[in-house]
């Protein structure tokens, strides 16, 4: 069997051996969506906030070590990943700034305000993150000089 043209360069990026940035991220989005539905589910009234704290906090490790795990890969295409996280984080904070603005009309305070802000931030910055190293693996890195 013979291969085309160009896609020895594709073969060699998607049998790359990468970290499981996709997955981490996956997992930090699941247990924000887990906090802010279970905060959600005992509106209007005060929620125990224990619960969704705890989940909050196991996302927010899950981010900083996606971001840590990210930050090491080499060979990688940053300008790619730069790119497309930048754009992606420019949409997502609006979409972040949104849902923010409900919560803030519909009168959330507290505790429970809080929690909501900084599972915000964690989902605003791991979809950007998933989408970016997803385009970024997949994409030639120009070999650097060596003069």
């Amino acid at each position: 069997m013979t291969a085309l043209p160009g896609t020895d360069q594709l073969t060699d990026l998607s049998e790359r051996r990468l970290p499981p940035v996709a997955q981490l991220a996956v997992a930090s989005m699941a247990l924000v969506i887990v906090s802010g539905i279970y905060l959600a589910a005992h509106l209007p009234r005060h929620p125990p906030l224990g619960p969704a704290v705890g989940l909050l906090a196991a996302a927010g490790v899950l981010l900083i070590a996606n971001v840590a795990v990210v930050s090491r890969l080499r060979p990688f295409n940053w300008e790619v990943f730069f790119r497309v996280g930048g754009w992606a984080l420019l949409a997502y904070g609006v979409i972040a700034g949104m849902l923010e603005f409900i919560f803030v009309f519909d009168h959330t305070r507290g505790g429970s305000l809080v929690v909501f802000t900084l599972s915000l931030l964690v989902f605003a910055l791991d979809v950007p993150l998933l989408l970016a190293f997803s385009v970024a693996r997949y994409q030639e890195v120009a070999p650097t000089s060596t003069t």
